[in-house]
């Protein structure tokens, strides 16, 4: 029985160490928040966030003439420490508060054109994250 106690053991603990290894590119979050997609985890200066869908593009095409300048808004969801997810909006360029800080959407990529209609998978985003304490 001792002797099987010894196997097991450094045998339970190689699997261990393995299965730690064992996660997809897929669901691993990116390190930053400087050019994340819709749908794609990242770790934006402290909070985990994910952009599930952009509501509102509103952005003057750059090879067009506007009187106002647009906005974009994107559903966002803060995935908590606890696992809960908290859905919010962000819009370009306004601060946000979350959790104890001030959360901003700073830029939207491609730029809009006239020409050409953007498609959701091809959509980019930065952020950044201000922390309070």
């Amino acid at each position: 029985m001792q002797n099987m106690t010894r196997i097991a053991a450094p045998a339970l603990a190689a699997l261990l160490a393995l299965s730690a290894c064992a996660t997809t590119g897929r669901d691993a979050p990116l390190a930053d928040g400087s050019d994340v997609a819709l749908g794609q985890r990242a770790y934006v200066d402290g909070p985990l966030v994910q952009p599930v869908a952009v509501l509102e593009d509103s952005r003057c095409p750059m090879n067009a003439r506007c009187i106002w300048a647009g906005r974009v808004k994107v559903q966002m969801v803060w995935i908590r420490g606890n696992g809960e997810k908290q859905p919010f909006e962000a819009t370009l360029g306004e601060p946000v508060q979350l959790a104890d800080g001030r959360f901003t959407l700073e830029s939207v990529r491609p730029e809009k054109r006239t020409d050409a209609t953007i498609k959701p998978g091809d959509y980019r985003f930065s952020f950044r994250f201000a922390g309070g304490l």
